[in-house]
């Protein structure tokens, strides 16, 4: 069914037109980034590490018929996200949008902390985002224009929990790299943004519930609903939502920006003498 406004005109898609390339795709909140992009009419660079992006994608077409083409490379390398820059550019001639999802978070005790698990947060996070965007701004300076979504999150910046050093320290330092982009480039018409998630029902975040409770990781997962005011955890389709409008021309003059998005689970002080 075609979409029309109130004049009866047919409108496009919010992302019609748009070429998108999305890290740490294959599941999870890259996977719900990718559906709502999909959604909207984007055609999608999925690019992840796992073999399973591909099979991702195949649904994406089949569901939305979007025009997607898949790389696996680690962000961790920046060769292998120069190619995959050069991959999508064959394909489309253009990258009009860049999500920098792909991360990863590991618990341990701080004193237990190796320097390997440090390292490894460090070469995802940060490098990770870091090589994604040197490889694609480039291409949006040649075209003019750009945007630029970081998944950063609450922790580090907002909140703390024990265990999560080299997550929380990863995921502030990307605040500070949104906000340095965004005045870098803003004259230049690229905008940066990043999303500050909470918590989201994904493969990684089930993978913490076992690190912190072998024995019922589902009542970790419970614990943190119940901590939520919505009490509940995100879909990856609604941090999609998120991606999409500020991936859209929807929100162009916002650059530079946190935008939280966790259920409201960062209001309530720590103890509390309210009505709930």
């Amino acid at each position: 069914m075609e979409k029309k406004n109130i004049k009866g005109e047919k409108t496009m898609k919010k992302l019609e037109g748009k070429v998108a390339l999305i890290t740490g795709a294959a599941v999870g909140l890259g996977e719900g980034i990718s559906t709502v992009y999909a959604n909207y009419g984007a055609k999608l660079i999925m690019v992840d590490l796992d073999p399973q992006v591909e099979k991702t994608a195949e649904r994406l077409r089949k569901e939305y018929n979007a025009e997607i083409i898949t790389v696996v490379a680690n962000v961790a390398h920046k060769e292998e996200m120069i190619a995959a820059v050069k991959k999508g550019i064959e394909a489309f001639g253009e990258i009009n949008v860049a999500c920098c999802n792909a991360g990863v978070c590991r618990l341990a005790p701080f004193e237990e902390f190796t320097d390997e698990m440090r390292d490894f947060h460090i070469d995802v996070n940060i490098k990770g985002v870091w090589n994604t965007c040197q490889a694609v701004i480039p291409e949006m300076l040649k075209e003019g224009k750009g945007s630029i979504v970081i998944a950063s999150s609450v922790t580090g910046d907002i909140v703390a929990d024990a265990g999560e050093a080299a997550y929380a320290m990863t995921k502030a330092a990307l605040v500070g790299l949104t906000k340095c982009l965004a005045v870098e480039y803003a004259n230049r018409n690229i905008r940066v943004n990043c999303s500050q998630l909470g918590y989201a029902r994904t493969p990684m975040v089930e993978k913490m519930a076992v690190e912190s409770n072998p024995e019922d990781p589902e009542s970790a997962i419970q614990s943190i609903a119940v901590g939520v005011p919505m009490k509940r955890l995100a879909k990856p389709t609604e941090v999609g939502e998120l991606f999409a409008f500020l991936g859209s021309d929807e929100s162009s003059y916002l650059t530079g920006s946190q935008i939280v998005i966790d259920g409201g689970s960062t209001l309530p002080e720590t103890m509390s003498i309210g009505t709930n």
